[in-house]
């Protein structure tokens, strides 16, 4: 599911940059009202689950504040959390300032459109082809010890410099980066938390590493502010900091009732 839609974010980056070399900005208004519109009746066509299985995994009268204390007790999926936020976490300043630090340096719309269709391409890659066989071969440690390191060559070539061959070298890594973290959280969250529990992990995994990103938005704006693009090495540092958290992760299996 995940590398269908990035498969149709590719698509859609390079339409939007060909479009923006024809058009003006208020074209992509359009572009995403359309879309936005087949999303919505697209959802009507969706049948409705059965979830008597999933009523009948939850405990009787637990509630939302034991599930959540349960949840985060367990040492496991903590450290995934965590782990997630940081490497998750070092992309906001390429997500706000990658397009205008590439601009200041004369890359078009169209080349910056290729760039990004190029890194969520290989997301692609990963979700559906690479990924699966590294996390066999790696393990849950090595897949996110591999997303830490290329974490670090990519921010560190970001810092250093705007020439579009290195970026065009750089940017699949984002496969690694983002695709494969997933996929290695996504087998910890599996193995390693109880039935019940499920949902509500997901829901933490998303708002931890979220709410990371949105904090770390903020201060990618007082960095490039203050140092411009140097300031991506702050972000290769967040990746440096998550490589003692990957020692002794396993996948574990959740707490017997």
């Amino acid at each position: 599911m995940r590398g269908a839609a990035s498969a149709a974010f590719v698509a859609g980056t390079l339409a939007a940059g060909q479009v923006l070399g024809v058009f003006e900005l208020d074209a992509i208004i359009w572009m995403y009202t359309a879309l936005l519109a087949g999303a919505l009746a697209a959802a009507a066509l969706v049948p409705e689950s059965d979830t008597g299985a999933e009523r009948a995994a939850d405990p009787v009268g637990q509630s939302v504040i034991g599930g959540l204390r349960e949840l985060l007790g367990l040492p496991t999926f903590r450290r995934i959390v965590m782990i997630a936020a940081l490497i998750y976490g070092s992309h906001a300043m390429h997500d706000t300032f990658s397009v205008i630090r590439w601009t200041a340096a004369g890359v078009g719309t169209a080349a910056s459109s290729i760039l990004w269709s190029e890194a969520v391409g290989a997301e692609v890659v990963v979700f559906v082809v690479v990924g699966p066989i590294l996390l066999r071969r790696l393990g849950v440690a090595g897949a996110a010890a591999l997303a830490a390191v290329a974490g670090i060559l990519r921010w560190v070539v970001e810092a250093e410099t705007a020439a579009i061959w290195m970026l065009a070298f750089v940017q699949p890594l984002h496969g690694i980066t983002f695709a494969l973290l997933h996929l290695a959280c996504m087998r910890v969250i599996a193995s390693s938390v109880p039935a019940h529990l499920a949902a509500t992990a997901q829901a933490l995994y998303a708002i931890g590493p979220g709410l990371a990103t949105a904090g770390l938005v903020w201060v990618s704006g007082q960095l490039y502010g203050a140092y411009g693009p140097p300031g991506f090495l702050m972000m290769a540092g967040l990746c440096v900091l998550s490589l003692p958290l990957v020692i002794g992760l396993r996948e574990r299996p959740p707490p017997s009732d």
